[in-house]
């Protein structure tokens, strides 16, 4: 592994999945962006076996190695000047990038659709959404040109309503704010919604949630949501898949740990 020095890269997980190198396009762009360089990561699971009945050979270091190599060759190819390193992690795949994560100013992964009919964004992608030390932007399909910002918050004081403001500022957007109706929480969550761009409020119920996320997904450009305590955001939007049934790709989603400072350079959200 290359040595980055004390400016903060984005990161972006390799496997051999198709999506693959739609994560490694979108980690780039946030990486040139951001004028910082871009952390190729993939996990190598362990010593070749060999096959049997009920378990497959795993991939040689090599098939690793080039994998690594394909995916820097095809940021280079976009960003020619992109400072790009590489990483073979001896270790998990959410180990590895959790790792990661406490020196990165953003983190890319992929979900994970085998199927249209399965839900989830598979283990690694929901292990780091609720552990992550930056934050994670999973790419569950190309960002939409037009439509707003979508923020999820919860009662809580966090950096994710100044981090989705930032987002549609620089997306030249609005900002669709998302807050579940309580007995007390509405007044507080009208005195937060103070942006520099167009902003509507929106109070649901808790019968809504899985409605108004499902509609939010596919017609946002951008989904934020922050994590790192106890709310509705994380459980129900990672519970979605990245295609809906009628073949829709669902927007990207950016969640955010609490502590974390703005995010510098343009955003996913103006792709």
């Amino acid at each position: 592994m290359d040595t980055i020095g004390e400016r903060l890269p984005v990161v972006v997980g390799v496997d051999g999945m198709a999506a693959t190198s739609h994560s490694v396009d979108l980690a780039a762009a946030e990486a040139v962006r951001r004028g910082v360089p871009l952390a190729v990561v993939h996990a190598w699971p362990g010593r070749p076996v060999r096959p049997s009945r009920t378990r497959a050979v795993m991939p040689a270091r090599a098939e690793g190695r080039h994998l690594l190599e394909l995916a820097a060759r095809r940021a280079r190819h976009a960003y020619p000047d992109l400072e790009i390193v590489t990483e073979l992690a001896d270790q998990g795949a959410a180990q590895a990038l959790l790792r990661w994560s406490a020196r990165a100013s953003l983190l890319v992964v992929g979900h994970r659709d085998e199927t249209r009919s399965r839900y989830g964004w598979g283990p690694t992608a929901a292990y780091l959404a609720h552990h992550t030390e930056c934050p994670l932007l999973v790419h569950r399909g190309p960002a939409p040109s037009r439509g707003p910002v979508a923020v999820a918050l919860s009662g809580a004081r966090t950096p994710t309503l100044a981090m989705a403001c930032g987002e549609a500022a620089r997306a030249g957007c609005s900002l669709v704010a998302v807050h579940v109706r309580t007995k007390r929480g509405d007044q507080r969550f009208a005195e937060r919604l103070t942006a520099d761009v167009p902003v509507q409020r929106l109070l649901i119920s808790g019968a809504d949630i899985p409605y108004t996320v499902d509609r939010i997904s596919w017609r946002a450009r951008l989904m934020v949501a922050g994590i790192g305590h106890k709310g509705w955001a994380v459980e129900t939007v990672y519970g979605t898949p990245g295609v809906t049934s009628a073949g829709r790709r669902l927007c990207p989603v950016l969640l955010v740990p609490p502590n974390v400072k703005a995010l510098a350079g343009k955003s996913a959200a103006s792709k």
